[in-house]
């Protein structure tokens, strides 16, 4: 049982569901990782990509990561029982001889091929991500996972006008909490974005606000100071992700929640956030992306050092607004997960199909993640095996 064939394609995602609209250049890579397990006449596929917001890895993937996977002896990728593939062991071949620390942009290529690793041993074991990944790990996966519209960002046009516009798209899908963006305009401009959005979520604990890193010191207490008036669901990204101080200064200051994580990578930052950026277990919020982490055996590390430190499992709500999250929280019993209804197609939002009700919703019931449910991202996904 093993990797025959790994394939990677870079691809543009945007961030809003316009295509008109300009979003940077973004893309992600998508991967088709074919195995030598053969069903119904057709070999067993893992499919994964990059998460959002990192850009696409391809050539640390086609170079790097993927040929050790391929060139590894059975006996390093298959389970004890020799039934199934194991993404833990996989993890360790990909891993050979890389050195602690430097994270860079390896940590989101290897998360991209464990995501495809743990959907083709969920296949071959012909279960759910979240069943196969909670029966791995002696627990009992949530039948239905709390979410939140993630979006939000910036038009070029008309900003609040269509944010609000957004807003209320969202709302009429059955999301009870959504999160917009600030940080990279005025924090006048963004106070009345603020308010455009409440008008349409009404109850401010209900909305959560995204600087992406953005803010040095003094805009990031100036920015805390003016938002804690408003009693929002929580405040994210305030700074830059590894400067400690100010996220300690402004948690010092604000009374509300702080949400962080999104931008570390590893188990290392997860203790310096904890131990000196001023977080408050019995409140705040950590964000790391389960893609981002070297995959959910990275990030499995990361839930075990932080829960021995205080922090409880409610705490997590894993950033990515895809279906791969919605299976992880599920499986490991986290807070919930966001979901981006409108922006990153072809790979946010959920199965076609999937009714979001009073704010959850259950994973796709079908084996892997169930990408074959989602018919945007499967056309995407499927012609990585055509030819």
């Amino acid at each position: 049982m093993r990797v025959v064939e790994v394939r990677e394609r870079s691809v543009p995602i945007s961030r809003y569901d316009d295509p008109a609209l300009p979003s940077g250049g973004l893309t992600t890579s998508a991967v088709a990782l074919i195995t030598d397990v053969v069903r119904d006449g057709r070999p067993v596929v893992g499919y994964g990509f990059a998460s959002m917001g990192r850009f696409a890895q391809g050539g640390l993937i086609r170079e790097r990561f993927a040929p050790r996977l391929l060139s590894a002896p059975d006996v390093d990728l298959v389970s004890p029982d020799g039934r199934n593939i194991d993404p833990l062991r996989a993890w360790t071949v990909m891993m050979a001889g890389e050195k602690r620390g430097g994270h860079g942009e390896r940590c989101v290529a290897v998360g991209t091929l464990d995501m495809a690793l743990w959907d083709a041993a969920a296949k071959i074991a012909e279960l759910p991500l979240n069943r196969f990944l909670a029966g791995h790990l002696g627990r009992h996966p949530q039948p239905a996972v709390r979410v939140y519209a993630g979006g939000g960002y910036y038009y070029p046009r008309d900003d609040t006008t269509r944010l609000a516009d957004e807003l209320r798209r969202m709302m009429g899908r059955g999301y009870t909490h959504a999160k917009i963006k600030i940080g990279s305009a005025s924090l006048r401009d963004d106070l009345r974005r603020l308010d455009a959005a409440l008008k349409v979520v009404r109850a401010p604990e209900r909305l959560a606000v995204d600087a992406m890193n953005t803010y040095d010191p003094q805009a990031a207490l100036s920015a805390a100071a003016a938002l804690a008036p408003h009693g929002l669901w929580w405040f994210e990204d305030v700074c830059g992700p590894l400067d400690f101080d100010t996220l300690a200064a402004v948690t010092a200051m604000y009374p509300g929640r702080i949400a962080a994580g999104e931008a570390l990578f590893s188990s290392d930052e997860a203790r310096l956030l904890d131990r000196h950026g001023g977080l408050r277990r019995e409140q705040d919020m950590l964000l790391f992306d389960p893609v981002h982490c070297y995959g959910l055996t990275g990030f499995l590390e990361i839930v075990d050092v932080l829960e021995v430190r205080g922090w409880p499992r409610s705490a997590f709500w894993p950033h990515g607004g895809h279906m791969f999250t919605l299976h992880v929280v599920s499986a490991l019993g986290l807070g919930g997960a966001e979901v981006n209804p409108f922006c990153f197609e072809p790979f946010g939002g959920l199965h076609d199909g999937a009714g979001v009700n009073d704010g959850r919703v259950a994973p796709a019931d079908a084996p892997g993640i169930g990408w074959e449910r989602k018919a945007d991202a499967w056309r995407l996904f499927d012609s990585l095996t055509d030819g």
